[in-house]
């Protein structure tokens, strides 16, 4: 029998800021409960603001939140504890460790244009971004780096989000990772 940590499993779901991400996580937790499955959001607007006392986005504060925000989910995976990562990780690099330290980890891209993110922009970051209020906004002042090769990709404008967490639990269904 596999023991807890060997069940565990974490679905790190990346896209532009306003792609949709949490609320599709919010769909995925919901849809994991009725398999009988506890998971854990780790959602990075919350996070940040625990981890770092004062919040930066510059690379070497996202790199260091990142390191961080990987080593909180290898912990809970490593103790028997599903993991949905509700983060941009705007840099592959983040996302490629978190794959590495974590063997049954799906990443999820949703696939939402800039412009059509912008036009959410139900926080005001691109707003702030375009005044000069912030900086260092993935797809604007910072790159985006997509998956190169994501176990799924979402499509965030046309799929619904509880369509998109369907798909999700489907995958983790279909290597049992969930039964």
């Amino acid at each position: 029998m596999a023991s807890k940590a060997e069940q565990a499993f974490a679905v790190w779901i990346t896209g532009l800021p306003a792609c949709g991400k949490s609320t599709i996580a919010g769909f995925v937790k919901n849809l994991l409960e009725e398999h009988g499955v506890d998971a854990a959001v780790l959602e990075s607007d919350v996070l940040r603001k625990i981890l770092s006392e004062n919040p930066q986005y510059g690379e070497q504060d996202r790199e260091a939140f990142y390191h961080r925000l990987t080593w909180i989910g290898v912990l809970l995976t490593q103790h028997g504890v599903p993991v949905i990562f509700d983060a941009t990780a705007n840099r592959r690099v983040y996302r490629d460790e978190a794959r590495r330290q974590i063997p049954r980890l799906v990443e999820v891209f949703v696939d939402v244009p800039l412009q059509t993110c912008i036009e959410r922009d139900p926080k005001g970051i691109y707003r702030s971004a375009s005044e000069g209020r912030a900086r260092d906004v993935p797809g604007m002042q910072t790159p985006y780096e997509p998956p190169e090769s994501p176990d799924l990709t979402i499509d965030g404008v046309r799929e619904t989000p509880l369509d998109a967490a369907r798909r999700i639990v489907a995958v983790l269904v279909d290597r049992h990772y969930v039964k």
